[in-house]
């Protein structure tokens, strides 16, 4: 799969952008675990144009995870072209627009999802940051603003017109905002519109290498995204590029994983700062799988999303380390 003049080579897997996730660490991690592209956090076009440190700190790309989206949303063509500008100073391989975030601070105020209310604007805006790019311009959005507007397969055709070079389809409206299944027969059918010519990249309730291989045999789809199951969990590019390759995949060690997490704990304090860093990390420990299943585990949960200093809660993630490897020991005695 080519995104303009970027090969991504065969079924790519890729990390989705997500706010409050995917920090360059973060994308750097997934991409030395697999994934073959990542996307930074959404970007406010408002707040890049005011120049709001806490936005433009969120361009910062690290060699290491290239290739790498910058993801922009906003409501007017203007600041959205300008911000676009902003963005491509940061050298990303490719600017992407976000039309499909379906929070309610963002698609409430006609950005993100919200968009699918207004075509017209959408391909305006689409339009103007095409035109304004001498880099490849992706789009992602979703199905339709709700079940009886899923527009999504001639909207598909209207933003290829518009000059995109790939279009990720979120399977699910802005109405089911994460509830529900994601349809992946309309993300089917997209990719089966003879008139489509760009690449399709499918995403939605990808949690597992099976569903990976799934997506792709079912859908046809040229790529696929992986968002929420990464968090907490970025080995799982491990396992679905070594599935997709090989038809089997081997679970990286649980030291591994371990390791993985406390650089995500180290790499994000030292980002930021060590109360901020320890906070933005809770999010990745509080959905990480590691710690689903272990019994009588609520107080050790609470005691670690409550820990305020590094060494805390290094140590307390040590203890659950060392009883989760005793239990799998006992397990292959």
């Amino acid at each position: 799969m080519k995104i303009g003049n970027i090969d991504l080579g065969e079924r790519p897997v890729m990390l989705a952008p997500m706010e409050d996730v995917t920090d360059t660490s973060f994308r750097t991690i997934c991409r030395e675990l697999g994934a073959d592209m990542v996307y930074t956090e959404f970007v406010s076009a408002d707040a890049l144009v005011r120049n709001i440190q806490a936005t433009t700190r969120k361009l910062e790309i690290n060699p290491k995870e290239r290739p790498a989206a910058i993801q922009i949303y906003g409501r007017e063509a203007g600041p959205m072209v300008e911000a676009a500008h902003i963005a491509r100073q940061a050298n990303p391989e490719i600017i992407d627009i976000n039309f499909g975030c379906p929070v309610k601070k963002v698609a409430g105020k006609g950005a993100g999802a919200g968009m699918l209310r207004d075509i017209p604007k959408m391909l305006e805006i689409t339009r103007a940051v095409v035109d304004a790019m001498d880099i490849p311009v992706t789009v992602k959005t979703r199905l339709g603003w709700d079940h009886d507007s899923r527009i999504i397969v001639n909207l598909a055709e209207q933003l290829q017109d518009c000059g995109i070079q790939a279009l990720t389809v979120h399977g699910r409206t802005r109405s089911q905002l994460y509830s529900g299944n994601a349809d992946w027969d309309m993300i089917a059918a997209v990719k089966a519109n003879p008139r489509l010519h760009i690449p399709v990249i499918g995403n939605g309730d990808i949690t597992s290498p099976e569903l990976a291989r799934r997506a792709f045999e079912h859908s046809g789809v040229d790529g696929i995204m992986v968002g929420r199951a990464s968090i907490g969990a970025p080995w799982i590019f491990h396992d679905i590029k070594e599935y997709l390759t090989t038809g089997s995949y081997t679970p990286l060690p649980l030291e591994k994983k371990f390791e993985i997490l406390r650089r995500q704990i180290t790499e994000s304090i030292d980002r930021i700062d060590s109360y901020r860093g320890i906070l933005h990390i809770r999010r990745h420990l509080a959905a990480s799988p590691l710690f689903k299943g272990i019994p009588n585990f609520r107080e050790t949960r609470i005691a670690m999303l409550r820990a305020d200093t590094p060494d805390e809660l290094m140590s307390i993630l040590d203890k659950v380390y060392d009883l989760l490897a005793q239990n799998q020991q006992a397990t292959n005695q």
